[in-house]
């Protein structure tokens, strides 16, 4: 989904203050070619679920210890590359860290079958420029430019956005990812670290248990188990925490701090306390707020691997903190 457009592709009458463009127009082929990549990935992993289980029902319900094992390392090391790579680092540049671990970041985060990276970072600063108008790419209170609500907004919000006709203009939201040759050059294979995340759990536990059936079965459940598991609880970050969940910060839109989201998420779902401080590397403020990619970021900072972490000061957030943290809208209809 890579997409970097020269400046005679920007077409799109959609700007904003600044004059420039804010999404390109797609030819009919790219649009078509995009949606059948997309449905592939939203129905893929749904049908795959279905088949592990179906294959679990065969065996009495059980599934084989290895399986276990990958789909568990799989979600977190998947969860983890988004969070912290994609989204702290390559984003919001929370902190600073060195080329090999920006490499592995874009490899590992690439296994979350999102997009590539221009594309992650380009949506989401998108999405911060304009949260919750109807220029944001996936609000669940605007469906293509029009105010939505109910399951209307939340399936737009959700997921439907991914199938919008037009593209966020890269050359805009993130030239830098463009700029950075080696950063470039890695997320330009997205499809080839996609499918070795797929690919490399089937291979070990076939070298591993000499067992097809064990291989067969490991494959589903770090592969389209974990991907069902990972996209929904990413898509629930733009959907379910701008409709539910506590808002403890003065913000401009709709960002709540959602729980169960950030439980699943690993503190994404804190969307609120994100909103108010793009730039902080942990969103958790405070021990009632999980946040296990801010966990690891101070673990990383630890051994030394990434410095410069940004922090709100306490002054910062009293200075941004309501009187009485009130419900998202969603809470108080």
């Amino acid at each position: 989904m890579t997409l970097v457009p020269s400046p005679k592709a920007l077409t799109s009458s959609d700007t904003d203050t600044s004059g420039v463009p804010v999404t390109i127009s797609l030819p009919p082929a790219r649009l078509r070619l995009i949606r059948g990549v997309v449905s592939g990935v939203v129905i893929g992993p749904f049908l795959g679920t279905v088949a592990a289980l179906a294959l679990a029902a065969s065996s009495g319900g059980r599934v084989s210890a290895i399986a276990l094992i990958a789909f568990a390392i799989a979600y977190c090391v998947t969860t983890l590359a988004v969070t912290i790579g994609f989204h702290r680092y390559f984003a919001h540049r929370s902190f600073k860290t060195g080329r090999t671990l920006q490499v592995m970041f874009v490899v590992l985060g690439s296994t979350a079958l999102q997009g590539s990276l221009l594309y992650w970072v380009s949506t989401h600063r998108r999405h911060h420029r304009f949260s919750d108008t109807a220029d944001d790419p996936h609000s669940p209170h605007f469906a293509r430019k029009v105010p939505a609500s109910g399951w209307r907004g939340f399936f737009h919000g959700h997921l439907g956005w991914m199938f919008a006709a037009d593209m966020t203009n890269v050359m805009r939201f993130a030239p830098d990812i463009v700029r950075d040759p080696l950063i470039f050059r890695v997320q330009l294979q997205y499809g080839l670290w996609a499918a070795l995340g797929l690919l490399l759990p089937l291979a070990i536990a076939g070298l591993v248990t000499r067992d097809p059936r064990t291989a067969v079965e490991t494959f589903l459940w770090a592969g389209p188990v974990r991907l069902l598991l990972v996209h929904h609880a990413s898509w629930a970050v733009g959907s379910l925490s701008h409709l539910y969940g506590r808002r403890p910060f003065d913000t401009d839109d709709h960002s709540a701090n959602n729980l169960w989201v950030a439980l699943l998420a690993f503190g994404e779902g804190l969307q609120n306390n994100h909103h108010a401080f793009p730039r902080a590397a942990r969103h958790g403020f405070s021990w009632r707020e999980p946040d296990l990619s801010g966990v690891v970021i101070a673990g990383l900072a630890k051994i030394r691997l990434i410095w410069d972490l940004n922090a709100p000061t306490s002054a910062d957030l009293a200075s941004r903190r309501r009187a009485q943290p009130q419900p998202a809208e969603k809470d108080r209809a």
